[in-house]
Parts: C-alpha cells; sequence; structure tokens
C-alpha cells in the first residue's frame, strides 16, 4: 500500500482521538477513561452477556477486559458471575447504577455529537454524516478476518445450515444439500480441497468453499454472505481469496455453477472475470456454468 494513504489513516485516527476525547481521563465528563465507558455502554442494554463475547465483539484483550470490568465491579456499575449452566463461562450484566451511568454516557454521546454538527451548515453536515457512513462501512470491512477451517468445525456448520436455509427459499421448489454435487462436506477438506470461513467481530458472517479435483479445474462451492453483512465486499474478498488458493494448487483455472436466481451472483462472476461456459457438470439446481482463467 502507497506510504501517502497509511499517512492519510494516521493523521484521521489522531483527528478523531482529539475530536471525540478520547484523549481526556474523564470522558465525556464522566467519571472514567474511554475504555471503560466504551465497555459500560456495550453492555448497555439491561440483558446478561458472555463476557467472551463483549469481549470480542470489542475486539479487545481478555486481561484488559477483566481489568476494566474488575473497576466497574468495584465502583458497583456491574455484576460478573458464572453462567448457571456452565462455570466456566463468565456473564456480566449493568446494576441499576450501571443504568443510570449509560444513561449519562447516551446523553452526554448525544450532545458531542451535536457539537461536531451545529458549526457546520446543513450542506456540510451532509457531507460528514455520508462520509462517516463510507468510512464506518470500510472499517468494518477491514475487520473481517479470513480463516481456513474443517468443514465440520461449528462455524464452518453454522454458514453451510445459513447457506442452505437462504436458498431454500429463493429457489423454486426449494434446495436440498443432499441431491445437490457437494452431498459431502469431505471434498472441501484437504487433500481434496478447503474451506474458508470470514468472522466479523467473531461471528461467522461468510463462506466459500474450493474443490481441487486431480487432473482437473478448481471448483468453487457454497459461496455465502450473511445477509446483514452484504455491501462490504466480501463476497469479492472471498471469492479473490479462493482463486488464489486455486492458483498456490497449481491451477490455472476455475469453475463454478450457480441458479438463475441468484442475479447478484452472476453479476459480481461476470465482474470478476469469468466467462459462460457450457455446462460442465449435472448439478440439479444449476443453471449457469462459469469459468475463469488464472
Amino acid at each position: 500500500m502507497a506510504a501517502d494513504q497509511v499517512e492519510q489513516v494516521r493523521r484521521f485516527n489522531r483527528t478523531v482521538a482529539e475530536r471525540v476525547g478520547v484523549l481526556n481521563d474523564h470522558y465525556l465528563g464522566g467519571a472514567r477513561p474511554y475504555g471503560q465507558a466504551r465497555l459500560l455502554w456495550q453492555i448497555g442494554d439491561g440483558g446478561t452477556h458472555d463476557v467472551r463475547g463483549v469481549r470480542e465483539r470489542l475486539g479487545l484483550d481478555s486481561g484488559y477486559v477483566s481489568r476494566l470490568l474488575r473497576a466497574l465491579e468495584r465502583d458497583g456499575l456491574v455484576t460478573v458471575e458464572p453462567h448457571p449452566r456452565d462455570k466456566r463461562v463468565r456473564t456480566v450484566r449493568l446494576t441499576e447504577a450501571g443504568q443510570r451511568e449509560r444513561a449519562f454516557l447516551d446523553d452526554r454521546s448525544d450532545a458531542l455529537a451535536a457539537s461536531l454538527l451545529d458549526p457546520l451548515d446543513a450542506r456540510q453536515r451532509e457531507r460528514l454524516t455520508s462520509a462517516m457512513a463510507e468510512v464506518e462501512r470500510l472499517l468494518t470491512a477491514s475487520m473481517v478476518s479470513l480463516e481456513e477451517l474443517d468443514p465440520g468445525h461449528p462455524d464452518a456448520a453454522h454458514c453451510l445450515r445459513s447457506y442452505a436455509a437462504e436458498l431454500g427459499g429463493l429457489f423454486d421448489g426449494g434446495f436440498d444439500p443432499g441431491n445437490s454435487l457437494l452431498p459431502d462436506p469431505g471434498e472441501l477438506r484437504a487433500p481434496r480441497g478447503l474451506f474458508l470461513v470470514a468472522r466479523l467481530h467473531g461471528e461467522p458472517v461468510g463462506c466459500g468453499g474450493l474443490k481441487l479435483p486431480a487432473g482437473a479445474p478448481a471448483e468453487i462451492k457454497r459461496l455465502w454472505v450473511s445477509p446483514g453483512s452484504r455491501g462490504l465486499g466480501l463476497a469479492r474478498r472471498l471469492l479473490s481469496e479462493l482463486e488464489a488458493h486455486a492458483a498456490r494448487h497449481g491451477r490455472d483455472r476455475v469453475r463454478l455453477d450457480t441458479n438463475k436466481a441468484l442475479e447478484a451472483a452472476m453479476r459480481l462472476y461476470r465482474d470478476s472475470g469469468y466467462t459462460e461456459v457450457p455446462a460442465f457438470n449435472d448439478e440439479p439446481y444449476a443453471h449457469h456454468w462459469f469459468e475463469k482463467r488464472l
């Protein structure tokens, strides 16, 4: 990446940190620094939360989260307890005092946001909020991680079930994975293939598989992104990563098939350099077949 792009990101980070007040010991004029305030807000809705889930959502080290929780617990704002069904799991919830503190943070956060917008005219406000929405989308995309997993891993299984359920609602006559040409997840397990899972805030949000049949082009299967994570460029990223894996395994072509109902997928394939070709298999759910030379 270009050095000027790196420098722009650093300038942006410094400006935001200064403008929103994270450098102050008493964030938003309250009694605690930003880390404690942000964790308190995340716990926030009055329910009980798995500490690990909160930590993964914020991307924080477990030791740091433990120190923050101890400080909040000492001030009577949270209660940390073992899970009633699994003593190895810690849960956290806000006390009444914690809920009042969170309401205070909400009020002060609204005031801070208004103070950012108030000096600007209507056109500038629209420009700023639109730019913020775009930055938020791109930063979220940058937080997605890809990992090669066994198809039997719980996160992989979750993605495959979600994939099948969504296609079942889209295809004429539904979708039964057992009737597809890939009923056996072992075809996406080394050395016959591989399976990628995308995670955001520790949760699986997308997947893609690659078959590596002997003496034949690689084949992409089960490319899926959860509805809530679409618009982040994740499908294109998964597709590109699967192509890179195919090339590293010595394949010079990659194939895939798709259903006529998946119009957005077909646009992605064409935009990514795939050309429609005659049918190369008898997949019962396929209406279109594509190939790309790597």
